[in-house]
């Protein structure tokens, strides 16, 4: 389908910011592409709602220390769980750009929500961030009951490069014996390394995430291209994703990562698992951090707590 108007509105914005001499992504330093994003995604997250408790932490991971935000909601728990890793391309975001987002995933899906401060690439190349994001998660099962979380009923989740991590812990979960993670939400991720699909034919430019930013990301992220084939890298290419958690995959029509997400929920069904699958039309990349923008950011955040409460519910409270 066409481009939906609220998506024109904001590709018209910033090729006209382009026009005006604004640079693209692979054109700016980290820190410069850092500072953007908090500015831009200031203006369209929406308001902070209130939750029943929020509480920072540190954890060890590996010799260094990541902070966690523990997103409690209002009632009686003890709560299901919902990891969350942010997107940015494993170099840009933190715990205050996602925040506003997370408030309302923890209101809306009455999950204790656990946003994970992973360190960022380049300082911090792969395997470290999903080496993060894992050690967080096992932490979470070992630690989340004496914050009125149930260890028996933990999802992960994010979104883009986060949708990537939220592929890869399972992975690393299902080969190291451990955490037992109940379902999985893949917002956007990126699979694959190739950038030779047909979405990245259609979508490479003038759709918001272009094919040179993701070449940066890449770069940023790995220490070779040796590295573009491993599954914690490009989930899409792990040898057997059987025995997987069920899964939430959602795309949008116009994003390079378009085909990549739906490959992977083409082999995790093939596979055995169950997936739901749902493709955003004329929607672009990020839609879910744009509430303020996007009316799809609140269906695809109700299609994210339906699911969730469908898996939770059928789940035994310990």
């Amino acid at each position: 389908m066409p481009l939906q108007p609220q998506v024109k509105s904001l590709l018209d914005m910033i090729a006209q910011a382009r026009a005006d001499g604004g640079k693209a992504i692979e054109e700016m330093t980290v820190q410069e592409n850092r500072d953007g994003l908090m500015g831009f995604y200031q203006g369209v997250v929406g308001e902070p709602q209130e939750v029943g408790k929020v509480e920072d932490i540190k954890i060890p991971v590996d010799g260094a220390e990541i902070g966690l935000r523990l997103y409690t909601p209002k009632g009686n728990g003890p709560f299901p769980v919902f990891v969350y890793y942010h997107g940015g391309g494993w170099v840009l975001g933190d715990l205050e750009v996602i925040d506003p987002i997370l408030r309302s995933v923890t209101n809306s899906t009455e999950c204790l929500v656990v946003s994970v401060d992973y360190r960022l690439a380049p300082e911090y190349k792969f395997p470290i961030p999903a080496e993060d994001c894992y050690s967080a998660t096992k932490w979470v099962a070992e630690n989340i009951s004496k914050y009125n979380g149930d260890p028996s009923r933990i999802a992960v989740g994010g979104d883009s490069a986060g949708g990537n991590l939220a592929a890869v812990v399972p992975l690393m979960a299902k080969d190291r014996g451990g955490p037992a993670i109940a379902y999985q939400v893949l917002l956007y991720p990126v699979t694959d390394l190739s950038f030779d699909t047909q979405s990245y034919i259609e979508n490479g430019k003038d759709h918001y995430l272009e094919t040179p930013a993701m070449h940066w990301f890449k770069d940023q992220y790995l220490n070779n291209d040796s590295e573009k084939t491993h599954p914690y890298a490009a989930p899409l290419l792990a040898d057997d994703v059987s025995g997987l958690p069920p899964a939430l995959v959602i795309t949008a029509e116009y994003d390079v990562l378009r085909d990549e997400g739906e490959a992977y929920a083409a082999r995790l069904r093939e596979a055995g698992v169950s997936v739901e699958q749902t493709r955003y039309n004329g929607q672009i990349h990020g839609f879910f951090w744009m509430p303020v923008l996007m009316d799809d950011a609140k269906k695809a955040l109700e299609q994210i707590t339906n699911a969730l409460n469908k898996q939770f519910s059928s789940s035994t409270t310990v």
